[in-house]
């Protein structure tokens, strides 16, 4: 996989997200956009395995820690690991959140906030559109 985008190498250009992505995912994962909640392709999904980042397949979540908030979105309470994800200040729309992105390539993954369950008191809010689940089933 040498192809694979990283955050900052400069190796992927704007056509070749286009090229990959279908035009709701590169709104979300590269222009920071967020999908309408309750439509999302893993919202309701309770199948085992990892959730990786759409656009660079780095593994973000485990399925072990995902919980419904009833929010619409995905939901996690811990990312697979504190170095997968990157959080950054975001005041956008009138409001003071926090973005969750890629570490490797600095896709868009949605808001972390501060109501989840235990053991973290943290809900990662995930767009579907930025994140595929890879099944523990899957022979890949």
């Amino acid at each position: 996989m040498a192809d694979q985008p990283t955050k900052n190498d400069g190796l992927w250009e704007d056509e070749q997200w286009r090229s990959q992505l279908t035009p709701e995912q590169y709104q979300v994962c590269r222009e920071k956009g967020t999908e309408r909640p309750f439509t999302g392709e893993y919202w309701q999904t309770t199948t085992d395995g990892q959730y990786l980042c759409r656009c660079c397949a780095q593994p973000l979540f485990e399925s072990s820690t995902k919980f419904d908030a009833g929010c619409g979105w995905p939901s996690f309470f811990q990312p697979l690991d504190k170095d997968a994800v990157v959080e950054e200040r975001d005041v956008s729309h009138g409001m003071i959140r926090t973005e969750v992105m890629c570490h490797k390539c600095g896709c868009h993954l949605g808001h972390v906030f501060e109501d989840g369950p235990a053991p973290t008191g943290l809900r990662y809010c995930i767009n579907s559109a930025s994140v595929k689940l890879q099944s523990s089933t899957d022979d890949s």
